[in-house]
This record gives structure tokens, sequence and C-alpha cells, in this order.
């Protein structure tokens, strides 16, 4: 029963090239293509402006029958939930790495601002119809409908649900635009760029994932009006290089990773940071993993290399478990393994005392949030301490001002520290739309529950950066390294 619940939680789990999970790439993950289940979609021509001076309504492609959507009407700000569908609603430090100068001089969000007399209507675009994303799509709903509840401030939400057959998003899209001031979604990579490629984007649109290639050489820019804010596991490597050089000065890193493709691209990630824009020597070594986990002659292997050439740093692609592995490896064997063991079985002695390593056991290790698997999931920490990683507010920082005021869904067992992150970026997800309804042109800050985010939206291309929350395993737990 529980493999069985393990592998419908990888179908259905988030971070992704663009999202913070291992299990984005099993079939039907946020992170995976999704196939067609009928045949290819019409093509979709950009609606033409209307010759009288009232605009035609666009029409939505041919596509399934949608469900009746559920929406959430205010009236005023503070006004009680009023569901059309008779439903309920849901509830600068040191170690971190630097903003960019882009950031300076953009508007700070005062959340104590009075309320907006103006009215927003935002669309909630979501596969909550989908077999393999259902249950993530619906940690998304519960987290954007908590972060209204806290702050209504007359604003209607409505909830599209779609599948993942590519014309039933594109008609829920469409009818979202024809309606709605904002739509926020989709959520699957392959959804967003399904929509990122059609004509229709003309209106605010916040995606909660990025589509294939996003921010490589030669990737298609997303239209100006669609902002992607998706959690991104190459994003927190990338800031774990930054992280790592502040703290070592000089020196070499060495990458361990599996032959796990989200892996391999968390260590190309850290690589291309700390090699192409930081300018120092690193390695990668690509480690076996039968059955999870790793090769013990493999990590014999790697003790020897350590040896002769120690790096500075050590930064682990992997997940928890096999970075535990790895942890115990350094820290038991390869502290205690003499350089030139001498066994004499002539006169069958006993072989020498082990000489101490301490080099081996002060080794820094850095790693992503796919190393904190939260403690509902019962993981033995303690032999993580000392390892540092980055991860959302939400998941390490449980005292940050932001994060006190949301309700916590209760989510246990294997997976349930990705149905939280996803809850925590529809917390973030709706008060960034909030925030672009508010003032569709601007650069503004977000002191956000999956980190600190920078949004420039109206001006040209869409921007969005989000740093997220170093840490460092204490006691079994991952906590803030600076709070």
């Amino acid at each position: 029963m529980k493999s069985v619940r393990l592998t419908l939680l990888c179908m259905a789990a988030a971070v992704l090239s663009a999202c913070s999970t291992p299990f984005c790439d099993a079939p039907g993950g946020l992170c995976s293509p999704q196939p067609a289940k009928t045949s290819p979609p019409p093509v979709i021509a950009a609606p033409a402006p209307a010759p009288a001076p009232k605009p035609l309504p666009l029409k939505a492609p041919p596509g399934p029958e949608l469900p009746a959507a559920e929406v959430f009407a205010v009236t005023e700000a503070g006004a009680t939930v009023a569901p059309d569908t008779g439903s309920q609603s849901q509830a600068e430090n040191p170690g971190q790495p630097a903003m960019r100068q882009a950031d300076l001089g953009a508007r700070f969000v005062n959340e104590s601002a009075q309320p907006s007399g103006t009215p927003i209507r935002i669309g909630l675009l979501l596969p909550l119809r989908s077999d393999s994303l259902g249950a993530a799509a619906e940690s998304v709903r519960a987290g954007f409908m908590a972060g209204w509840e806290r702050d209504r401030d007359n604003i209607t939400i409505t909830v599209l649900e779609t599948g993942d057959v590519p014309q039933d998003i594109l008609a829920a899209y469409a009818r979202a635009l024809q309606n709605e001031d904002i739509v926020v979604g989709p959520l699957s990579r392959a959804a967003v760029a399904t929509i990122a490629g059609s004509p229709l984007v003309s209106k605010p649109t916040i995606a909660l994932n990025y589509p294939e290639g996003h921010g490589q050489p030669g990737a298609m820019p997303l239209p100006p009006q669609m902002l992607a804010i998706g959690l991104s596991i190459e994003e927190e490597a990338r800031q774990a290089a930054q992280w790592a050089a502040s703290e070592q000065a000089g020196g070499s890193a060495l990458v361990l990773t599996t032959n796990s493709a989200w892996q391999r691209r968390v260590a190309a990630a850290f690589t291309s940071q700390w090699e192409g824009r930081l300018g120092r020597p690193v390695r990668t070594v690509e480690l076996s993993a039968p059955d999870g986990y790793l090769s013990d002659p493999e990590l014999v292997q790697l003790r020897a290399r350590l040896r002769q050439d120690m790096p500075t740093v050590l930064f682990s692609a992997m997940g928890a478990d096999q970075t535990r592995q790895l942890r115990i490896a350094l820290g038991s064997v390869l502290t205690t393994e003499p350089d030139n063991p001498i066994f004499s079985t002539a006169d069958k002695l006993p072989p020498p005392p082990p000489v101490p390593t301490e080099q081996f056991a002060s080794l820094p290790i850095y790693g992503t949030s796919a190393l904190n698997p939260g403690g509902s999931a019962g993981f033995p920490g303690r032999d993580l301490d000392g390892v540092r990683l980055l991860d959302l507010p939400w998941q390490v920082q449980r005292d940050h001002p932001a994060v006190m005021v949301y309700p916590r869904p209760l989510q246990t067992g294997v997976g349930s520290a990705d149905m939280a992150r996803l809850y925590a970026l529809g917390i973030d997800a709706y008060r960034v739309a909030r925030e672009i309804g508010r003032h569709p042109v601007g650069r503004f800050q977000l002191d956000g529950v999956t980190g600190k985010l920078t949004v420039d939206f109206g001006q040209g291309p869409a921007q969005f950066e989000r740093i997220e929350q170093s840490a460092v395993y204490q006691n079994g737990t991952a906590k803030p390294a600076n709070p």
C-alpha cells in the first residue's frame, strides 16, 4: 500500500526542473511533458480587433465541456465568503544570497495598506480534474484560498478546473480571459508551454511553473503579460553555489549526483553557476544507485579520491536519503581510515588504531530543499547535522512573520513536504496577483512564505526572482542558518 501511495505522490508532486521536488520527472509530473489524449488541438488564431468601438468578446477554442466555475464573490473589503456554487472556501543577512542590482529601488509591499476600492477578478486555472496532478493542484488551490481568506481586498476568485488535454487547458484559459482581470495558472510545465506558445496571452497571467528550457540560451521568451513564479530546484542549486562561494573563499567544488534526470539538472545548475559565473574549478562525480542506494564500492573509490584531492566544497545534487548515506560514509569510515593501513598476518596482530582525519569531518556539504523531507516523514535527520541547504521559509522558518499568519494543512507521510511547498506557492501566488491587480505596472518586493520575491511587471518582459532561506541541519532538523 505504501508503494502505491508513493507512486501516486510521485506522479502528483511538483519541484521540477522548474519545481522544488525530486519527483517531477514521474509520468504526469509537473516537469514531464503531458501527452495529448486526443487528436492534436486546433490552431488558435489571435482574436482580431473589432471594428466597432466596443470589442467583440474572445471566443474560446473548441474543446471539452467545462464544469461550472467555482466563484468566491466579495462585494466589499472584509465581506463574507459567498460561493456562487454553494461550496465553502479553504482555508540581508550574511548567509543569504545577495539580491541583484535590479532589485534596488523596488517598492516593498505594505501588507497593512488600506484595502483598494477597485474590484479585482482573478481566475485560478488548475488541473483539478487530472488523475496525476489533482493532489498537487488541490494543495495550490488550498494555499491560494488561504491567502485570499487572509486579505480579500475586494477580490473575486473564480476556480477553473482542467484536466491534462491541451485543448481543455486552452479553452479554460480563453474563458478566463473573457471574465477575469488576472489569470493564475496553469501548473504543469507542459500546460504553461501550451499557453505561452498561443496568441491568447492578453491579460496578466501568473504561471505556476516554467516551460521546458526556460532561461536557457535560445529559449523562447515568455509573452510580456506572463509572469512565471514556479518553484525551481535548479535556482536553489545556483543560490547554493553563491552561498558556498561567500562562505568558502577560493578553492574547488565537488558535485555528487546519480543518473537521475532531476539530479543531473541540479548538478548542471550548480556547476554552471560555480564555474561559469564565479570562475571556480569544479568536478562532477556520478554515483551508481541501484534501487536508490549508493554503491558501496563507489563510495570507497570516492573516499580514495578525496584523500588525493580534497575540494573546498562538496555539493550534493541528491536527495535526503542518499546524502545521508554519503554523510555516514564520510563521517564514520572516512574519518577513521589510516592513510597506509598495515596488517601483520605473520604475527596475527590486529591492525593499527585508526588515525582521525578531521579535514574530512569538516568538509562543508551544501544541497537543495531535496535534503529536507520534512519532520513528519520520520527521517533520521541527525545524520545530516551540519549540512547546509536552501528551502522555503514555510518549511524552515515557522516564526517568520508572513508564515505565522496562515493556517497549516494537516499533511503527513511520504511526499507531504512537497505538498506543503505547493500550498506555500499558492499563498504567494495570491499575494503576487493581488499586488499586480493593485499596481499593474512597476517593480515590487514581497517578503513571502516561499522566499524574498522581486517582481517587475508591465514594463516590457516580466521578471521574477525568489531568494530562498538558507538553512543548516541542527539536532536532526533543518533550521534557518541566519534567522
